[in-house]
């Protein structure tokens, strides 16, 4: 006799979004991965939950990690290499998180995704000045602005007013997966809820950089718990990045 009231089965692996948009997988270039063989380990480990797209965004601040469109593609062609000698068939591209921050500029050499999008991030703390004018000036640059983790930025726990108004302008919502999962703590967790109830994100990224971040999200993929909390949103990384090639 058939049991109707038997548990769904659980999905446990990521292939339902597919594409990692967000992440500090290239070797020794930010504060992510430190060397290649971390990437390689990371890269294999991201393939094996069910991505099979990785877009690799390297932190460009110029205070930090003062990388170009030339540092970081040498360390994404490294990496491809390497891909290519252990016959890793995931795909592979480069940009860059940028830091809106006084160094913040425009130019002709913009490390972007898809050719279009731009991921830019600012200090947790404070909101950088002038930030809907930099919303606008990437768009007149001929760019879409990706704002990365929005949950994070401490000046929204109480007033999410200026998040709806970038989306009004055109700016994208990228969420952190491990934000959902309380990683980043309860405040965080619990703008990213609001965010997630309000349909405000667009898009959805490891933001890998290190080991607990990969153990944590490899947990939460296997056990179901993270399909359980957002598998049914629709994220956009497939309908926008689907067709981006390293």
């Amino acid at each position: 006799m058939l049991n109707f009231f038997s548990k769904k089965q659980k999905v446990t692996d990521i292939a339902w979004l597919g594409i990692d948009m967000h992440s500090h997988i290239l070797p020794g270039i930010d504060d992510g991965s430190p060397d290649l063989a971390t990437s390689i380990r990371f890269v294999k480990a991201l393939q094996e939950l069910g991505y099979d797209q990785l877009i690799a965004t390297s932190h460009i601040f110029k205070e930090l990690y003062p990388n170009t469109y030339e540092t970081i593609n040498a360390a994404k062609d490294l990496l491809q290499v390497e891909m290519d000698k252990q016959n890793i068939s995931l795909k592979l591209s480069a940009a860059a998180e940028y830091m809106v921050d006084p160094d913040f500029n425009l130019n002709e050499s913009m490390c972007t995704l898809n050719n279009k999008h731009l991921l830019i991030e600012m200090s947790y703390l404070t909101e950088t000045p002038n930030f809907s004018k930099t919303i606008f000036d990437i768009e007149i640059n001929g760019y879409q602005p990706i704002l990365a983790h929005p949950e994070r930025y401490t000046f929204y726990f109480k007033d999410r007013s200026r998040l709806k108004r970038f989306k009004e302008k055109g700016c994208l919502l990228q969420l952190n997966l491990l934000s959902v999962l309380g990683y980043y703590g309860k405040d965080v967790k619990q703008l990213a809820d609001v965010l997630i109830k309000e349909k405000m994100y667009d898009l959805a990224g490891t933001d890998l950089h290190h080991d607990k971040h990969l153990r944590t999200l490899t947990d939460s993929v296997q056990s179901g718990k993270l399909y359980d909390l957002i598998g049914n949103y629709n994220f956009k990384n497939q309908e926008i990045f689907g067709a981006v090639m390293a």
